[in-house]
Formats: structure tokens, C-alpha cells, sequence
């Protein structure tokens, strides 16, 4: 049998077996056997020496010819198959749309950024601005400029983390008030800012206890700012947060950038002062730090203390959302436990 004649017949056999092909594994395996480095069309090739010289181009064209319509027989028959498994399919997953839908499952907003939501709306509606700065703060803008030199013994209250010897993890948001409080013009209007964000300190873990939390700082700078602004703002805080009928007290406290400084405490929501376990019995519970802001604090950020004078205070959005929320342990706002989370989803309208 000549050459022409192996081709001839191999396209007849190949042909026959590619229209047999039930599975893309078979095609594949026949496609290997024909047209394959070492299959039969290859073999073909190597034999061209024991054809005479005027006749090896003819038989050349042959096989590239062969070879040619192999492939687009190969391609076509994929194709094929390719289509059938696609019909199937649509036959056997097709969907009555008559059928009612299915909901989605939808996930529910943290509840600290349910706090932090709604206290950032409430303060723009007072005219502050919201402003964000750097979690990795310099020794000079978390500590310096809040009236803390690095001798300063209240340093010691805000162990944190340190990435050097100047940068470290911010553990106030403080730094904000005071890179803003350098740049604002106080001839275009008073400043009134709040700066929400992560802080960091050196503590260990437990129920009540966390090295990372959430913090918004507030800072109003102006002329003739008194205490009783101060006082005001901070009751109009609490009662927007935990009702209306909420009594409120202030403590005298320590802050190193605020002179002088005071703690607010709430009556407790749970027994509506009268005392219980969880305001131990006081009938009041804290809730945040604040004070007018220490003449220091001024100066090193190029401010007159003699003209101007203002307010800061401190919220823990996660102490506020465990108040508001009543929840016991401070770790369930990071372990992640989509029950925990989904007691905070919003009903559907």
C-alpha cells in the first residue's frame, strides 16, 4: 500500500471515529492517535524517505492537507459536543419563573458603625465637619501637641504601640484636632470638628477591656467658648444617644490637654437612677471625658489662648454601643459571629 493510500484510508478511519466520539476525553484521545507527535499522520511523515524524490511534494501537501481537515473536523465535533452539554443543561436546570422569587440573604451593619453613623449625622447637623486622619500617628501630633512632653508622667495611661522611636499607633484621635487646628483660619469662622476612628493601647483582652477600639474626639475653638457651652453639648450628646429623659451630672476629672476637665455620667437607663447591678448601684453610669482645652494645647498649634478658648471631648463608640445595646462582652464586636451581628439587622419596610 502506497503512501496515498495509508492517507486515504486514515481519513476514512479518522473521520468514522471522531463522529463515534461520545466525550471530550474520547475526542481528545483520538485526536492524540491522528495528528499527535507520535501518531499516525507523524508517522506518515517519517516514512516520506522511501517515496521518490518528485513524488515526496505531492504526498507533503497531503498530509498538510490531511492534517487541516482533521482539526476542523476536531473543532467542529468540540463544538458540537460543546453545544449539546449546553442544552442539557438548560433543559435540566430550567427555572419556572412563575415560580416565587427566593430573598437573598442580607447582612446588617455593624452596630459600632451604627453608632458611628448616627453620631456623625448628628454632628453635621450642628455644623462640626467630620474629619479622618492617620491610625500610625507621630509621637509629635498624638502626645506633644495634646500637652504631653515625653516626660510627662499621664504617658503611662496611654501605653501603645510603637513602630519607632516617633511613630507609633495612635491612641486618641487627638492628633486630628491638632494637624487641623494648626491650618484653620479663624477669620473665616470658628472650628467645629469631631474625628472618628480606630486607637489602639497596651492592655490585655477581656470582657470590658480591648487593645484596639473605636473613638470619636470633638474640638470646638472660638471666642468666648464657656463651660456651659461645653456642658450643653455634652447633654444634648447623651440624650440623642440614650432618650430624652436622661439626667446628666459632670465630675471633676484629669485630662493633660483640657483645664479644667470632667467626666459625664448618665442616669441609668436600666433602673432610671434608683440603682442597680449594672450602674453598681450609683443610680449613674459614665460615658465620656471632656473639658475645656488647656492653653498648652493652643499655643502648639499657634493659637492665642488670651482670644481664643474652646471644648473637647471624647466618645467610645464601643462603650456608647454597648450601653445603648446592653451587650456584656466588648469582644463580640470582633469575633465575628454573624448571630451576634444579625440582632442588628433592619426589618424591611
Amino acid at each position: 500500500m502506497d503512501l496515498f493510500e495509508k492517507l486515504n484510508k486514515l481519513k476514512e478511519e479518522g473521520t468514522e471515529k471522531i463522529k463515534q466520539a461520545d466525550t471530550q476525553k474520547k475526542l481528545d484521545e483520538i485526536r492524540v492517535n491522528l495528528v499527535g507527535r507520535k501518531g499516525q499522520l507523524t508517522e506518515i511523515l517519517h516514512s516520506m524517505k522511501e517515496v521518490e524524490a518528485s513524488q515526496r511534494p505531492k504526498v507533503g501537501q497531503k498530509v498538510n492537507q490531511l492534517r487541516d481537515y482533521f482539526q476542523e473536523t476536531f473543532d467542529k465535533a468540540k463544538e458540537k459536543m460543546t453545544q449539546a452539554v449546553i442544552a442539557r443543561r438548560l433543559e435540566e436546570e430550567k427555572i419556572d419563573v412563575t415560580l416565587p422569587g427566593r430573598k437573598g440573604h442580607v447582612g446588617s451593619m455593624h452596630p459600632i458603625n451604627i453608632i458611628l453613623d448616627d453620631l456623625e449625622s448628628f454632628f453635621i447637623g450642628m455644623g462640626y465637619k467630620v474629619v479622618q486622619g492617620p491610625e500610625i500617628e507621630t509621637d509629635h501630633y498624638c502626645f506633644e501637641m495634646m500637652n504631653l512632653p515625653k516626660d510627662h508622667p499621664a504617658r503611662d495611661m496611654q501605653a501603645t504601640f510603637y513602630i519607632d522611636e516617633e511613630n507609633l499607633l495612635r491612641t486618641q484621635t487627638s492628633g486630628d484636632q491638632a494637624r487641623v487646628l494648626e491650618k484653620h483660619d479663624f477669620s473665616k469662622g470658628p472650628l467645629k470638628m469631631v474625628g472618628p476612628g480606630k486607637v489602639y493601647r497596651r492592655d490585655d483582652d477581656d470582657a470590658t477591656h480591648s487593645h484596639q477600639f473605636q473613638q470619636m474626639e470633638g474640638l470646638v475653638i472660638d471666642k468666648n467658648v464657656t463651660m456651659s457651652d461645653l456642658k450643653g453639648t455634652l447633654e444634648m450628646i447623651t440624650k440623642h444617644m440614650f432618650g430624652q429623659d436622661r439626667k446628666t451630672r459632670l465630675r471633676p476629672s484629669y485630662f493633660p490637654f483640657t483645664e479644667p476637665s470632667v467626666e459625664m455620667d448618665v442616669s441609668c437607663f436600666n433602673c432610671d437612677g434608683k440603682g442597680c447591678p449594672i450602674c453598681k448601684f450609683t443610680g449613674w453610669i459614665e460615658v465620656l471625658g471632656a473639658g475645656m482645652v488647656h492653653p498648652n494645647v493652643l499655643r502648639n498649634a499657634g493659637v492665642d489662648p488670651e482670644v481664643y478658648g474652646g471644648f473637647a471631648f471624647g466618645v467610645g463608640l464601643d462603650r456608647f454601643a454597648i450601653l445603648k445595646y446592653g451587650i456584656n462582652d466588648i469582644r463580640d464586636f470582633y469575633t465575628n459571629d454573624v448571630r451576634f451581628l444579625a440582632q442588628f439587622r433592619k426589618e424591611e419596610d
